[in-house]
């Protein structure tokens, strides 16, 4: 249930800015508006103000703004207030204004989100320096090593890691090229990322230098009375350097009664602190919750936060670009693409993390939507814009039968996009799956 209302939330709140950003430049250039509806399919609200009609059909996976004179075959008059009516400048303005409305609410959503503290793992934006390689993994098999440093896949630049994770999770597969610094020197290593999760994202088995952090201190237990506080970072016990968030539990539990030494980091300051654990619910516990990795959190004023969400909408953008480009030179799975189900599903994991998870989500999908519909595909915005515009360059209008075998070309991409990503968000459903015979 979580997930469909996020799901209803996510793409209600899309859908409606996007058929908004028509439906006010409509307004503002002087076409009639007849319908602003929010789903497609028989309508279950509606109300009438004016001259539009405002309502939300059954189907909840798009919407649309019915403009008068819209289409030739609605047998448009010449009046004024018709779409058809407006020049080739006008009728694009309203056209491009749905997907700018989407980037735009990337930006603010992101901003938003950034503006309000948010806590984001540490490493994220530290050099890819590797921390550890997984066994069986690709990067073992290629000879990649702890303490070597990434700086380049395929020849781009990752600075670090979240970059390095944009770069790579589109690559299942695909044949990759690290550039790797060790001991001074550059080397070239080549692999293919594995195929990971359901939803096939490349992995290469590496991880980054993750240090435990102390989430919380419970007031009288042995943590507190040792002088540990939260925000220390865990970086020794009992003289094992680099231990994870899962070995300092087992040391802990391993020695009740005991004095157990701890290296922490405060305040970019080395500390020591002697810590005895006792039994508490009969288990071997020194009174505070650590967390796997430690955060940093993001305070910024509202103009950084803007200027830093134009950044991680610029850096996701061209992961979008990178990953649509992939699609062409199949470079990039198709399995990789999202249907409804896929998002409702990512939609109703965002939820139960948080609102900023959430609409950090939203944000992503907003771009992916606004980019999505300015592709000059017919029966798109973009679609629409490129043969506006292609008018405009030949100095006359196509006919009626050219703009229909347009339009029937994109409906044919556009189903079979369809069909593409509901068959992958089947495939994703262990019932379904194993009613396919070559899977």
């Amino acid at each position: 249930m979580t997930s469909v209302l996020s799901f209803l939330f996510v793409l209600g709140v899309l859908v409606f800015v996007h058929e908004l950003g028509h439906f006010l430049m409509a307004r503002r250039i002087g076409v009639r508006v007849l319908t602003f509806s929010l789903g497609f399919g028989p309508k279950l609200l509606s109300f009438r103000r004016g001259d539009t009609e405002y309502c939300v059909s059954a189907v909840p996976l798009g919407g649309y703004v019915k403009m008068a004179g819209e289409n030739p075959e609605d047998g448009p008059t010449g009046a004024p207030d018709e779409f058809l009516s407006k020049t080739k400048w006008q009728r694009f303005q309203v056209l491009v204004m749905g997907p700018v409305m989407n980037l735009a609410l990337a930006i603010i959503v992101m901003a938003l989100v950034l503006y309000q503290n948010a806590e984001v793992p540490a490493y994220e934006s530290q050099p890819v320096v590797v921390g550890s390689v997984a066994e069986g993994s690709v990067a073992k098999s290629a000879g990649v090593l702890p303490g070597d440093r990434i700086t380049s896949v395929n020849g781009v630049d990752v600075p670090t890691w979240d970059r390095f994770a944009m770069a790579i999770v589109p690559q299942a597969k695909r044949q990759v090229d690290l550039t790797v610094v060790r001991n001074g020197s550059m080397q070239h290593i080549g692999m293919v990322p594995a195929a990971v999760g359901k939803y096939e994202m490349g992995d290469v088995g590496i991880q980054p230098v993750i240090r435990p952090e102390v989430l919380s201190v419970t007031p009288g237990e042995p943590a507190a009375q040792a002088g540990l506080k939260p925000k220390d970072v865990i970086l020794a016990v009992n003289d094992e350097q680099g231990p994870t968030q899962k070995r300092v539990i087992e040391l802990i539990r391993a020695n009740e009664g005991k004095p157990v030494r701890m290296a922490i980091e405060r305040g970019g300051q080395r500390q020591d602190v002697t810590i005895t654990p006792k039994l508490i619910g009969g288990v071997s516990r020194i009174g505070a919750d650590i967390n796997v990795f430690e955060v940093r959190t993001v305070k910024l004023g509202p103009v950084a936060a803007v200027k830093m969400s134009f950044q991680r909408n610029w850096e996701w953008s061209r992961m979008i670009v990178q990953t649509l480009a992939g699609l062409v030179t199949r470079e990039t799975s198709v399995k990789q693409l999202m249907g409804p189900v896929a998002i409702a599903d990512l939609s109703g994991t965002a939820a139960s993390q948080g609102w900023v998870q959430l609409f950090s989500l939203m944000a992503m999908i907003s771009l992916n939507l606004g980019l999505l519909n300015l592709m000059p595909i017919p029966v798109l915005d973009g679609g629409h814009i490129a043969i506006l515009a292609m008018e405009g360059l030949s100095r006359r209008d196509f006919s009626m039968r050219v703009k229909e075998k347009m339009l029937l070309v994109g409906f044919a991409l556009l189903l079979v996009l369809m069909g593409t990503v509901i068959y992958n968000d089947l495939t994703r459903v262990a019932w379904f799956e194993r009613l396919i015979p070559w899977r």
